[in-house]
């Protein structure tokens, strides 16, 4: 059993490997294999957005089985779903947007709490409501310089994480502006997908990141 908080997890896994693994459309049927695939190739932070099939029996078999890695939710919507999601036994929420109430909640509820947010008003707006991190997103509308220009004036002790769109190819850049880490979604795992598929799509965002591959 894993005695650190949620937040120290999450501040563990930054420091680990920063990347979170995104499995939208996962099934609870296939969620502990593609968990343990991830987790074998050093990923810690998983998220199941609640618009995927029975999102909270994943989470919970995910919790239950990789009690070493910090699991959760995203597309976290409002604080019942907050509610829903540490019944489950997560310990990671995560947003597309600010939303003050879910932030409030999940810090309430000892939960790591990555809201969405794209200006400098939206960031510091979170951070005053207790976030423990930011998510760029879309990141696809945003750009390295972008996030630049918001690092000029947001603590660098603030995690970023830039989310949609990444690839192991363009995280450099990012990097180079200040990203803190990634959320990865679609280029790591696409439902139905096998879970060793999976891992070898891991394996080469850890490697990327680490630059112990040419990206």
């Amino acid at each position: 059993m894993n005695t650190l908080s949620p937040v120290d997890r999450f501040h563990a896994a930054l420091q680990a490997l920063p990347l979170v693994a995104i499995l939208r459309g996962l099934r609870p049927e296939e969620a502990v294999a593609v968990g343990r695939a991830l987790h074998d190739q050093g990923w810690q932070l998983i998220e199941v957005p609640l618009n995927s099939p029975r999102p909270l029996e994943s989470i919970a078999a995910l919790a239950r089985a990789l009690p070493q890695a910090l699991v959760g939710a995203g597309t976290v919507l409002s604080p019942a779903d907050v509610d829903a999601v540490h019944a489950a036994g997560g310990g990671l929420v995560v947003s597309p947007n600010f939303n003050e109430a879910v932030v409030r909640r999940a810090v309430a509820l000892g939960m790591a709490c990555l809201p969405g947010i794209f200006t400098a008003s939206e960031a510091f707006a979170a951070l005053a409501a207790g976030a423990h991190g930011l998510k760029l997103f879309p990141a696809e509308m945003a750009s390295p310089a972008g996030l630049k220009a918001l690092r000029a004036v947001i603590p660098a002790a603030v995690p970023m994480l830039p989310v949609g769109g990444i690839r192991p190819e363009g995280m450099q850049a990012w990097r180079e502006a200040g990203a803190s880490g990634f959320g990865i979604g679609g280029a790591l795992y696409q439902p139905g997908q096998e879970a060793a598929a999976v891992g070898r799509r891991a394996a080469g965002f850890a490697g990327a990141w680490n630059g112990t591959i040419r990206a």
